[in-house]
């Protein structure tokens, strides 16, 4: 599978003049403004050649230039091996538990750990897996070790669910994953914050139980409390900027916040711990893996905001709110530097409010804008970029294992 997600990659496109005067028109550079053509033509047009070129429809965004079979990462099978994992993960958490007396909490712990940890598509547990097992030597891929690294995928499984539960109590969110939040779950409520709180916890236990007899206990348990330092950093940052105008944003601090709430644990933690698993210790491979894995968060959450406004709740598994929430999103960024004077003031009018009408009216402003436009080409070329970059690095993590994951993230809809 991973030599067919190889060979099916597009080649690295060349760009002439007129593709350098769109790359010009989209980028979302403070200091570059739009035009009023590209290329000799009026921008109105240029768009809806770009919008048929690319043939992806507002909210179903289903071309897919990558084969499909390009495209597919996570066989049935490990997806069925990962999930079997779990129940064991449950029952060493619960067994912790009631040996602080405390069987009722076990029981409620145990609900919690049910409903939030193992939904979801699971790639964060799945990609510390499949690196790890495309770092080490095949003789090292015992049943021992694997489990291991299924291990350390739930941990990561159980921080994103540390930071989503916590994360929909703050935004008063009321679906996610397909299903209702867990803190509007009747006879939750608050009770949610401790439930999160006991399974960001509960990580620690499991490493102890599980590694702390390995030279990597101590990375690992260092590298988790930094992951979760710095995307309570990005957490803060993005509701610091939610309570400014947009008027405001910047996509200065647009990076900070989403290199820190969502590149770090997304990217950067799985393949850092599968590497700490394999024995890896050189820091330049760590470093190379950071700056491609950093590029990858950047690109993947570009790509959350976009569908957050124009997906389909049912394929993405939750109704986009950050329109609403004031978010610091890459849309409005990007729509408040090609407004005129009057878009901006529509912007600042409408954008951060909960009636329908003025949401309606920022989803109609970024059209007229063309931004599902703007964001199909920043996909592609960013997707070229990455795997440039890829191809360069020189040091750790084999070629195919970033590739693999940037394939499964191309032109996502969910």
């Amino acid at each position: 599978m991973f030599k067919l997600a190889q060979k099916f990659l597009p080649q690295q496109r060349l760009f002439n003049a007129s593709n350098i005067a769109i790359r010009r028109m989209i980028s979302t550079s403070d200091e570059v403004k739009s035009v009023d053509t590209i290329g000799g033509l009026p921008t109105e047009i240029v768009n809806e050649q770009k919008l048929k070129k690319t043939t992806r429809a507002l909210s179903t965004l289903q071309n897919h230039s990558v084969p499909i079979a390009a495209r597919v990462t996570v066989s049935k099978d490990e997806s069925r091996d990962f999930m079997a994992v779990f129940p064991d993960v449950v029952r060493d958490l619960t067994n912790a538990t009631k040996a602080y007396n405390c069987n009722d909490a076990a029981k409620w712990f145990a609900k919690a750990l049910q409903y939030n940890v193992p939904r979801g598509k699971k790639n964060r547990g799945i990609l510390t897996v499949l690196t790890y097992k495309n770092l080490v030597q095949p003789q090292d891929l015992t049943p021992e070790n694997i489990k291991l690294a299924q291990y350390l995928g739930w941990c990561v499984e159980m921080l994103q669910s540390f930071f989503i539960m916590s994360d929909d109590v703050m935004d008063n969110s009321t679906t996610r994953r397909g299903q209702t939040c867990w803190h509007k779950v009747e006879n939750v409520g608050l009770t949610a914050i401790n439930d999160a709180l006991m399974i960001e916890n509960a990580i620690y236990l499991l490493l102890k139980q599980h590694f702390s007899h390995l030279e990597c206990y101590v990375p690992l348990l260092e590298l988790f409390h930094e992951i979760s330092f710095i995307t309570t950093c990005g957490q803060s940052l993005d509701l610091l900027n939610s309570y400014k105008s947009v008027a405001n944003f910047t996509m200065e601090n647009y990076k900070a916040i989403v290199d820190n709430k969502t590149a770090y644990y997304t990217f950067y933690l799985p393949f850092a711990i599968a590497m700490h698993l394999a024995g890896y210790t050189d820091p330049e491979a760590f470093r190379q893996t950071k700056s491609i894995v950093l590029e990858m968060g950047h690109f993947f959450q570009v790509q959350d905001d976009f569908l957050d406004c124009f997906g389909n709740p049912e394929i993405t598994g939750k109704v986009g709110t950050d329109i609403q929430d004031n978010k610091c999103s890459w849309l409005a960024v990007v729509a408040m530097q090609r407004a005129n004077a009057e878009q901006k003031q529509i912007m600042i009018d409408c954008y951060g409010k909960s009636d329908p009408a003025k949401v309606d009216r920022v989803k109609e402003l970024y059209k007229e804008l063309s931004l599902p436009s703007t964001y199909a080409t920043f996909e592609e070329e960013s997707y070229n970029m990455i795997k440039t970059h890829i191809q360069q690095t020189s040091r750790g993590v084999p070629h195919i294992t970033f590739l693999q994951i940037l394939n499964k993230i191309y032109q996502r809809d969910a």
